[in-house]
């Protein structure tokens, strides 16, 4: 297999800035309706370079959605317990669970966005995965292998962005909301096997 090909200097130039104008409209305007002509003039690039880069506007918000995680993986893999990797992994399962939820509610509409945007079974994405392959180590390493998948499945679904926004749509405050998810997850962590 070819070496990947490494990128130009103004195709990353491009990248960020349509990333990075993208953020800012999204956070300014407080919505997902931001067209991608508005991206593209606040960026300063062609609405052509946008689409060969990032495909369509699914692929431009997986793209930030994915910078924006980023920093939310390093922080759950590298920071002291919890959620850091020497707490136990009860610890580490509520830190992660508790994690994912405060990125969806700050990231709530581009995530709905995101989640609602009918590109196939939201298990299969690329953003799925690792999280539900990394809460099914946890409760592997807390419960044993028994249903190990299933619950990380089912507790990853407390955390959607559909069930978070119907949640604060009817009136639940994000404290609620985590109180909530913590006492799912202690209830399963600390269920037998």
């Amino acid at each position: 297999m070819p070496p990947a090909r490494k990128e130009r200097a103004d195709a990353a130039r491009n990248r960020e800035a349509v990333l990075a104008a993208a953020d800012r409209l999204f956070a300014e305007r407080g919505d997902c309706e931001v067209s991608m002509d508005d991206i593209a003039a606040a960026a300063g690039v062609g609405k052509g370079t946008l689409f060969r880069r990032f495909g369509d506007r699914v692929g431009l918000i997986k793209a930030l959605v994915a910078r924006r995680s980023e920093a939310l993986r390093a922080d759950i893999s590298t920071n002291p317990p919890p959620p850091g990797p020497d707490g136990t992994a009860d610890e580490r399962a509520l830190a992660l669970l508790d994690t994912l939820l405060r990125f969806k509610l700050d990231n709530r509409l581009l995530m709905l966005t995101l989640e609602n945007a009918g590109s196939g079974s939201p298990y299969l994405s690329e953003t799925y995965g690792p999280w539900h392959a990394q809460l099914t180590g946890l409760l592997t390493e807390a419960r044993g292998e028994r249903d190990a998948d299933f619950l990380a499945h089912a507790l990853l679904a407390a955390v959607r962005s559909d069930l978070i926004e119907h949640l604060t749509a009817t009136g639940r405050s994000p404290a609620d909301i985590r109180s909530g998810l913590t006492a799912l997850a202690r209830a399963v962590l600390t269920s037998s096997p």
